[in-house]
């Protein structure tokens, strides 16, 4: 029976190399999968998958305005998968379109992304998976600083921490870091 799994970490927590990873495993015996992302995540060019040890694909852009339920069921074959990264930008009408194929297509979804902001608000779309998937599972990593478990994300700016602004900032290393709850409200200024 397919299933939407939610797949949650932070950053660097290796969630777009576990996509890359099923997807070759699924094609390697065949079974044809499709891979999906976030339209607002153009850091490696519109509609690319990329991790930061360098692997990366094409992916099918999501839009806020996208159906990918008549997407999907207009495709000339039947993935085995479903595998969707920067899962916390999509829309509400996203996540309920992805718990559609599940349920009206008997295809498995798994999304991965961030839980909660640099605010520690949810993101539309991780407030939504959380709310439909039928499994939910954290990637884990550790704090940049300690060897505790990294549980939020800590923007910064010029290696100052930022705690307002705008909730979407596409970045990666060079503007968020993986923290636990004691490094986000007190950051060393040098790594513990």
């Amino acid at each position: 029976m397919a299933q939407l799994y939610y797949k949650y970490g932070t950053m660097n927590s290796g969630k777009t190399i576990e996509i890359l990873k099923v997807a070759h495993n699924y094609e390697e015996q065949d079974k044809p999968v499709v891979i999906m992302t976030s339209a607002i995540d153009t850091r490696d060019g519109f509609g690319i998958v990329s991790s930061r040890i360098g692997m990366k694909r094409e992916a099918v852009p999501i839009s806020d305005d996208m159906d990918i339920f008549a997407y999907i069921e207009g495709l000339d074959f039947k993935p085995y998968c479903i595998l969707i990264d920067e899962c916390q930008f999509l829309s509400k009408q996203n996540v309920y379109d992805l718990a559609r194929v599940v349920d009206d297509l008997q295809v498995p979804v798994m999304a991965f992304g961030l839980k909660n902001d640099f605010q520690n608000e949810l993101f539309e779309g991780s407030k939504y998976l959380l709310l439909l998937a039928d499994k939910i599972e954290e990637i884990k990593t550790i704090c940049q600083y300690c060897s505790k478990k990294a549980t939020m994300v800590l923007r910064t700016e010029n290696g100052k921490p930022v705690y307002q602004g705008a909730q979407i900032q596409i970045g990666g290393n060079e503007t968020y870091i993986p923290v636990c709850r004691k490094h986000y409200f007190h950051p060393p200024l040098t790594k513990d």
